[in-house]
């Protein structure tokens, strides 16, 4: 099979021949039609974070595809299922976050794409018990990007507790956050999307967003506290000093939720103590979402709900789509076709 492998944190991917892996004990094999490319890719290829995964690897956390063989003692899944293989590819099951339905909090959990080979291949194994069914109303195509970077972003909201009216300041338009803005919406939220692209901004208002702020052009802290400030700031840009500005643009009681996750190298955000007390703000870190969380994105994506805005690459590509990423020469997500 036909695989793009990190070699080394310092070189491109390499398009190798690799043998197809075959499913042992609670596993399945699995046809990948489509492959979401999220920053947490480039960050696994690049060796950004503390935690490092250990090349040669394969990225992507965001495979959709058929299954076409399955490991002995396997019931949940089938032949011919489609499933997604999204960044929890595994977790012990009986710790008390496990218990508790905090999986993505499991210390025992391993990550497809990171610590488990994962979708930016024509075949991937996966623990079946992890791996998500896929509505025959979805396309594999949209599948992917709601694999993480819809469930991330809904569960970013749901953890916001986001009442109806209340003022949602999205940071970061683009793969994740033009998901973020119609979840935002469909709780009733008022939204502001912040970005430094005005063609985001206009994609971000195609989606329903209220209000947009062109950080490149006008201090974005000013521009929500002419609205009045926002009750919720999700952040999900890489930068230290847009967590800066969202908490800045809070009003009192505001919740920060944050999302996105900067190289190890851009360093911490500073958070002020003052406001933080006397605004009665609440700091709140969201990390993707449980199989739950990602069944109903599915859903309501099967439903109407949700629109899934892509660019489609051939995996021959990886290597000029991460640039392109990186470069900031897309609008919303890549996803590459097998």
């Amino acid at each position: 099979m036909r695989a793009a492998v990190v070699t080394s944190f310092t070189e491109p991917l390499q398009i190798q021949d690799r043998p197809v892996p075959e499913p042992g004990p609670g596993q399945i094999l699995v046809r990948i039609e489509a492959s979401g490319l999220c920053h947490t890719d480039i960050h696994a290829a690049h060796g950004d974070w503390p935690v490092k995964p250990t090349p040669p690897f394969v990225p992507g956390h965001e495979g959709v595809g058929i299954v076409e063989a399955v490991g002995p003692g396997v019931t949940a899944r089938a032949v011919g299922d489609r499933v997604a293989l999204p960044w929890l590819g595994h977790a012990c099951g009986h710790c008390d976050h496990c218990v508790e339905g905090w999986e993505t909090l499991c210390e025992e959990q391993q990550n497809t794409g990171y610590s488990i080979d994962g979708g930016f291949a024509e075949y991937a194994v996966a623990d079946a018990t992890y791996a998500v069914a896929v509505p025959d109303e979805v396309l594999p195509i949209d599948a992917a990007p709601l694999t993480c970077a819809g469930v991330t972003t809904y569960k970013a909201v749901k953890v916001a507790h986001v009442k109806p009216s209340e003022r949602v300041a999205i940071f970061g338009v683009g793969g994740l956050g033009h998901l973020a803005v119609q979840y935002a919406r469909l709780v009733g939220g008022t939204v502001i999307a912040v970005d430094i692209e005005d063609e985001k901004l206009q994609m971000a208002q195609e989606l329903g967003a209220d209000h947009v702020v062109n950080a490149a052009k006008a201090d974005p802290v000013e521009a929500i506290e002419a609205l009045g400030g926002a009750d919720v700031a999700i952040v999900l840009a890489v930068i230290p000093s847009v967590f800066e500005q969202a908490f800045a643009s809070l009003r009192r009681g505001g919740r920060l939720v944050c999302v996105g996750l900067p190289p190890e190298a851009e360093g911490p955000m500073a958070l002020p103590i003052f406001p933080t007390v006397l605004k009665g703000v609440s700091v709140i870190g969201s990390i993707v979402g449980t199989r739950q969380d990602l069944a109903e994105v599915f859903d309501l994506h099967a439903r109407g709900r949700t629109r899934v805005i892509s660019e489609h690459r051939k995996l021959d590509e990886v290597n000029e789509a991460i640039d392109d990423v990186l470069a900031g020469r897309t609008t919303a997500r890549i996803v590459f076709e097998l």
